[in-house]
């Protein structure tokens, strides 16, 4: 059957819901819809759970056209044995056989991969990275997330956990993560908590008037910070600069290491723009050997980001096409 008449399943396990879609080759989302990760005794009701909900569209798919497989993208993912691992936000712990669990009750192939990868599959299918074999994306929301593709193929490494680039350490000896006690990861400085942790540094060290004193400091959010910046607030500049510092040092790391055409930027935190992308630039260029200097793209994805968690995953299954 020609592609185009094939259809993929997306599927994006998070710690509280899970994002599903329907999607066509051309990164078309036929339907979508989700349903609660939390609340069931055992993975293999969740799995259940999963396969009453997806059932019905299934068989929907209107005539000529066929499911090819379906994609999964999960925290802690394993690509190569298709289990996710010690996944510290599922109510499930040790390690899950997902893709047999799920090939079995589905009766179609399914591959699964970390969710930061899936995202970097659906960016070079779909997104900014369409063309390119040499890139690194970068998520940043609650966490770091990180895909590094080299010569057109995600680098794994033996064991299917390589590219955890938000928790590489960039201040040895800095602030403790919260989840990892690791001192001084990228995590710890540029996803949304580690930019209200810096905002709260700030007001505590500054007698600077700040629009982010009108809020009790366990009411403020990386949402209020970036509305305060906006406004032109001292402080909520100084933190996404101080952010963007942070992230720009790491990026030079990173650079040096694959020697990508692109590093793109994904996620919540990328809507202060200007404000991270600025200083992001600047730090990673002054931190770069010439030989790599103004040579790599610094951008944002073109993904939808309600949307790219079930393209990246259903772009699994094109990936697995013979």
């Amino acid at each position: 059957m020609e592609i185009s008449h094939e259809l993929a399943i997306g599927i994006d396990i998070g710690g509280t819901n899970t994002k599903w879609g329907l999607v066509n080759h051309r990164g078309d989302i036929i339907r979508k819809g989700d349903l609660k990760t939390e609340g069931y005794p055992t993975f293999e009701a969740y799995i259940d759970a999963l396969y009453n909900t997806l059932t019905p569209v299934m068989e929907e798919v209107e005539d000529g056209k066929t499911v090819k497989g379906i994609g999964i993208g999960a925290p802690n993912g394993n690509y190569y044995k298709g289990t996710i691992e010690y996944a510290p936000n599922l109510q499930w712990k040790g390690v899950l056989d997902v893709t047999d669990l799920v090939s079995e009750k589905f009766g179609l192939p399914a591959s699964l991969t970390n969710d930061a990868n899936a995202a970097a599959i659906g960016e070079m299918m779909y997104g900014a990275a369409r063309g390119m074999k040499d890139f690194i994306m970068i998520t940043l929301g609650t966490g770091v997330g990180s895909g590094i593709v080299a010569n057109g193929h995600l680098i794994l490494g033996h064991d299917g956990f390589a590219g955890e680039l938000g928790h590489t350490i960039i201040r040895p000896g800095g602030r403790k993560h919260w989840a990892t006690k690791l001192d001084g990861s990228v995590e710890a400085y540029c996803s949304a908590t580690g930019i209200v942790i810096t905002a709260k540094e700030l007001l505590a060290t500054s007698t600077q008037e700040s629009l982010l004193r009108n809020y009790a400091l366990d009411e403020l959010d990386s949402k209020k910070v970036f509305d305060c910046a906006i406004q032109g607030d001292a402080i909520a500049a100084e933190t996404y600069r101080f952010t963007g510092q942070i992230l720009g040092e790491a990026l030079a790391n990173f650079v040096m290491f694959s020697s990508p055409e692109a590093i793109i930027l994904f996620g919540g935190v990328i809507k202060a723009g200007n404000l991270l992308l600025n200083p992001t630039r600047e730090h990673m260029e002054k931190n770069l050997l010439p030989i790599f200097q103004n040579k790599v793209k610094l951008i944002f994805s073109e993904l939808r980001e309600a949307d790219a968690a079930i393209l990246g995953a259903s772009a699994l299954v094109w990936e697995q096409r013979d």
